[in-house]
């Protein structure tokens, strides 16, 4: 696999990450929409810091990952008080030019390492129940189905992972 450079998305990425977000609104597995990863979400995620990308070593967007903060999903039934405070990871989308190689992992893999960073103690993340390809991401990477829910106008998977003091590597 060619070197990848993983960083806190910039705003001079705005552009292209919006655009990655489109491009895979509507294809097969994808729950997104026109209108959703939209600008605000993108504004408020590069605000808080909370945006990251993945590039090649060319400087192309790969893959971009957002860690939320979505009231509504923190309040789930579902989740394991222990693990708290956890962290949701969101708005994991690939370059279509780059799936099926292991990006989305990836994409996880530092995204977990992140909240590790960051003092947490858990991982969660929603899985739109259509998304298979999303699914085999999570279960390579040992991720729980701890529940299931109906939000925005979607049927999901919980999923959820203790974060250890040192992820193995990919």
């Amino acid at each position: 696999m060619k070197d990848f450079i993983f960083a806190l998305a910039a705003e001079e990425d705005r552009r292209e990450i919006l655009a990655l977000y489109r491009s895979l609104a509507g294809t097969e597995c994808c729950a997104w929409t026109e209108d959703y990863p939209g600008e605000a979400d993108v504004e408020n995620d590069l605000s808080r810091g909370d945006l990251f990308c993945l590039k090649d070593a060319d400087g192309t967007l790969v893959g971009a990952i957002s860690i939320d903060r979505d009231e509504e999903v923190g309040k789930l039934p579902c989740w394991d008080e222990a693990l708290s405070p956890a962290g949701e990871l969101a708005r994991l989308g690939v370059n279509r030019a780059y799936q099926n190689r292991g990006i989305a992992r990836l994409l996880l893999w530092h995204g977990m390492e992140e909240l590790r960073r960051r003092g947490c103690k858990g991982v969660r993340f929603l899985v739109c129940k259509t998304n298979t390809r999303a699914e085999r991401s999570y279960a390579k990477l040992h991720f729980n189905v701890v529940g299931e829910c109906s939000l925005f106008g979607e049927e999901w998977w919980c999923y959820e992972k203790v974060l250890k003091p040192d992820l193995p590597s990919l």
